[in-house]
């Protein structure tokens, strides 16, 4: 059996250009800072595969030069990388323009590479350019070893579909690209994204992190592990019309917000709500926070009572039974009024 963590699109020095640029610098700071959480899961592995767009750009801090050669210093195993789609192998790159250790192997070419590590085969390629099929007519070399593979792959990069994997003849297929966690198992190759490391945006929700993998030829046993990190999550809250809207969003926060970015979807038939003052309170309870206003107006519920309609009839009859009536009775006369209107706007309704 062998033990490898897998870890994929990293997006060092990305913008996060919906943050305010202070925000940004710290965020960066945050991905630099987690990369020693991955570096600590690596002690009791063989090595380490790392599936591409490590760098979101070809424009690199030094900061997350060091911070990355620093974290691949103490893992004190073999890494093993695969560069994606951002992070190319070019003669211009990060992977070209550094020495990033002995440890470190880089798959430099846009054509499958054999490497023979103690207890399995690994292959491997590097995104350059374009576009290729990487498991096209492959088969490993020796199917009696555990053979494990390492790409950048995606629908629209380097894919490679089901039937390919099935006839390939591996038993791990390390892959990077999509950000949401996938594990997949076809007959006896078991085939993986991690997600990203972290989240930049509302399209990266949730806990974010990497794969510790134990393989050998009978199972595999993969474990995700999550990074203690921000957070991005879309929460979605109901406004009710007499409550106070403030109050409605902060009761359905987490305790921790204050760590996490939100964007918070508002609902309801009821007055529109003042989002910029909204997004005032809320600043003080998220790290960074996003509304989006999907209300729908109330407007005045008596509208109409003057009408020589059944509408206007009504709703004058319950106005008169609500100006005599007493407080209990009139919040009963209230929903039957609101009941009564949205029926005959001809919305949908629960009783």
């Amino acid at each position: 059996m062998i033990k490898f963590l897998h870890a994929a699109d990293f997006h060092l020095d990305a913008a996060f250009s919906s943050l305010s640029p202070e925000q940004g610098r710290e965020r960066r700071r945050e991905q630099r800072e987690a990369l020693k959480e991955l570096a600590a899961a690596s002690a009791d592995c063989d090595f380490v595969l790392l599936a591409g767009d490590l760098f979101d750009s070809n424009k690199v801090y030094l900061d997350t030069v060091e911070a990355l050669k620093e974290c691949f210093a103490s893992m004190e195993i073999p890494v093993y990388i695969a560069p994606g789609n951002h992070d190319p192998m070019r003669e211009d790159c990060p992977y070209s323009r550094e020495d990033w250790g002995e440890n470190v192997h880089i798959f430099t070419k846009q054509e499958i590479e054999r490497l023979e590590l103690p207890g399995c085969d690994l292959y491997g390629a590097g995104y350059t350019e374009g576009n290729w099929e990487p498991l096209k007519d492959f088969r490993v070399e020796e199917e009696e070893r555990l053979n494990l593979m390492l790409l950048h792959s995606g629908a629209e990069y380097n894919p490679v579909t089901v039937e390919q994997i099935l006839a390939s003849g591996l038993d791990y297929l390390a892959l990077g690209h999509v950000h949401d966690l996938r594990i997949c198992r076809e007959d006896y190759t078991t085939y993986a994204y991690p997600g990203c490391l972290m989240g930049r945006g509302f399209d990266e929700c949730g806990k974010k992190g990497f794969l510790k993998v134990r393989l050998s030829k009978v199972a595999c046993d993969t474990e995700f592990i999550p990074l203690n990190c921000r957070r991005y999550e879309i929460l979605d809250v109901e406004l009710e019309e007499q409550a106070d809207p403030p109050e409605q969003i902060l009761e359905a926060l987490p305790t921790d917000s204050s760590e996490h970015i939100f964007r918070i979807v508002l609902h309801g038939h009821c007055p529109k709500p003042d989002t910029e003052q909204l997004r005032k309170v809320l600043s003080e309870h998220c790290y960074a926070v996003e509304l989006l206003d999907k209300t729908e107006g109330s407007g005045d519920l008596w509208e109409g009572i003057t009408e020589d309609t059944l509408r206007g009839e009504v709703l004058k009859e319950l106005k008169s039974r609500l100006d005599a009536a007493g407080e209990e009775e009139q919040e009963q006369i209230l929903r039957a009024a609101k009941l009564i209107r949205d029926l005959m706007d001809g919305r949908e309704i629960s009783v």
